[in-house]
C-alpha cells in the first residue's frame, strides 16, 4: 500500500488543498486562544509539528502490534508522552512563552488533527510516509497560526515578536492600535478571512449551490 503513495501529495496537500484548519476545520480552538501574539503562535505551531510527526512515526512502527479495541488508548498514551516532553523542553528553554501558552500545550493531546492523522493515516502506513504526513499536517496547522498571530499582534499591539514595528511618529500623528484584534472573536474573523482568500484562489474547494 505504502509503495503506491504519492509522497509529494502526502506532504504538500495539507499545506493548502487539504489544510487541517481552513479546509477540514480542525484545531480552531488554539487559533482563537494562542494567536494574540506571534511568538506563542509560532511556538505552538512548532510544538504540534514535532508531536504530530513523531507520534505518527511511533504509531506506524507499532501499528501491527496494537489490539484494535485499545488502539485509541495507545494513541493517546503516545501523544501524551510526547506532549510532556515538549512541555518540559519549553519550561526549560522558553519559560515565558510556556506561561503564555498555559494549558494549551497540554491540550495538544486532545487536538483533533493529531488523533485524526493517527487513526486515518499512521495506523495504515509505513513510518516514512507517516512522518511526511505528520510534518505536512503540522506545517498546515502552523502557518495558519502564524498568519493569524502576525495580523493580530501587528494591528492589535503594533509589535511583532514583542518588538515595536509601528513607528512612534504614527502614534504621534493619531494612529491607534485596534484593541479588538487581541480579543478572541477577532481571531475567528481573521481565520474566516484566510478561508475566504484560500477558497477564492481554489474554486474547486467551494461548495456547489
Amino acid at each position: 500500500m505504502a509503495d503506491k503513495i504519492n509522497y509529494k501529495e502526502v506532504f504538500f496537500n495539507p499545506l493548502s488543498k487539504d489544510n487541517p484548519v481552513i479546509v477540514q476545520v480542525l484545531g480552531i480552538c488554539s487559533c482563537l486562544a494562542v494567536t494574540a501574539k506571534l511568538e506563542p503562535a509560532l511556538v505552538m505551531g512548532l510544538s504540534v509539528i514535532a508531536v504530530l510527526a513523531f507520534s505518527n512515526v511511533i504509531i506506524s512502527l507499532i501499528r501491527n502490534t496494537i489490539p484494535t479495541n485499545i488502539r485509541i488508548i495507545v494513541q493517546l498514551v503516545v501523544v501524551a508522552a510526547l506532549v510532556i516532553i515538549v512541555n518540559q523542553l519549553l519550561l526549560a528553554y522558553a519559560y515565558d512563552v510556556s506561561k503564555q501558552l498555559s494549558v494549551f500545550i497540554g491540550l495538544i493531546i486532545t487536538n483533533c488533527i493529531l488523533m485524526g492523522r493517527l487513526e486515518a493515516f499512521a495506523m495504515g502506513n509505513k513510518p516514512w510516509p507517516s512522518f511526511l504526513d505528520g510534518v505536512g499536517n503540522g506545517l498546515g496547522y502552523a502557518w495558519i497560526l502564524v498568519v493569524v498571530g502576525f495580523f493580530r499582534e501587528l494591528l492589535g499591539s503594533g509589535t511583532l515578536m514583542g518588538c515595536q514595528v509601528v513607528p512612534q511618529s504614527w502614534y504621534d500623528a493619531g494612529y491607534a492600535n485596534n484593541g479588538l484584534m487581541i480579543l478572541p472573536p477577532m481571531a475567528l474573523i481573521v481565520v474566516a478571512c484566510v478561508i475566504w482568500v484560500h477558497r477564492t484562489r481554489n474554486p474547486e474547494l467551494q461548495e456547489k449551490a
